[in-house]
């Protein structure tokens, strides 16, 4: 989304962004470290194996606490298809468009970390803005859900991915002079805005942002279909 416009100040910082990183996960070790009292149980919130976990959306997470160093967006090719099903968009638009947004890091630990950082930052795989998220989730199965819970949750980043592109697509003219095709200019609106996306269709030139989020999605749309057997 438009958080792809700020992918330079990700590469701009690594030292930060590792700092953080290392940080957090230096707490957790050293709280995980802290052996139980004699005579006790292991701990019922102690940490359970990814594959074996089910999302609260229902769906099972290959890799909900993965780091970004193992997150592939193919991971999650059956998750990308339902939805598609369900929401009427493209796989194959959804699937490219995660591998777009996989740009910055998305172990949910470092996601809150620069939250705290950049207050306006977005969160989960698909990289969702709060305000997007909350207007995207009314009427729908996930109404009840939270933007803050989107790092920790890949199917309800997918699922709230999915239906924005659905919301987005109603907005499209029947016809529109511009020489972007639906799935482009869905992409479009995804990373700007439902009204940058009328205006491309309509023929206004992407600007450079706009234009390069539209370059990586030709770079990964063969891989997008690759991943969700189109």
């Amino acid at each position: 989304m438009a958080e792809a416009r700020s992918w330079r100040r990700w590469l701009a910082v690594p030292v930060f962004a590792v700092a953080l990183y290392v940080i957090v996960h230096a707490a957790d070790t050293r709280q995980s470290d802290i052996p139980p009292p004699a005579g006790s149980s292991a701990s019922p919130t102690g940490p359970v194996s990814p594959s074996a976990s089910a999302s609260p959306t229902g769906s099972v997470s290959p890799s909900t606490s993965a780091t970004a160093l193992s997150y592939d967006p193919a991971d999650y090719a059956s998750q990308v298809r339902t939805r598609a099903r369900q929401t009427g968009v493209s796989a194959q638009l959804l699937m490219a468009i995660l591998y777009n947004e996989s740009y910055k890091p998305h172990d949910p630990a470092l996601e809150r970390a620069w939250q705290r950082y950049k207050p306006d930052s977005s969160f989960g795989i698909a990289n969702m803005h709060r305000a997007t998220f909350d207007d995207t989730k009314k009427g729908r199965d996930f109404a009840g859900r939270r933007w803050e819970e989107l790092p920790d949750d890949r199917g309800l980043a997918i699922e709230a991915e999915a239906w924005y592109l659905h919301d987005l697509a109603a907005q499209l003219p029947a016809r529109w002079p511009a020489s972007c095709n639906r799935n482009e200019l869905l992409a479009l609106g995804y990373n700007a805005g439902a009204g940058n996306m009328l205006a491309f269709a309509r023929g206004a030139t992407p600007g450079s942002q706009a234009q390069s989020y539209l370059d990586r999605l030709h770079a990964n749309w063969a891989r997008a279909g690759k991943a969700v057997g189109t």
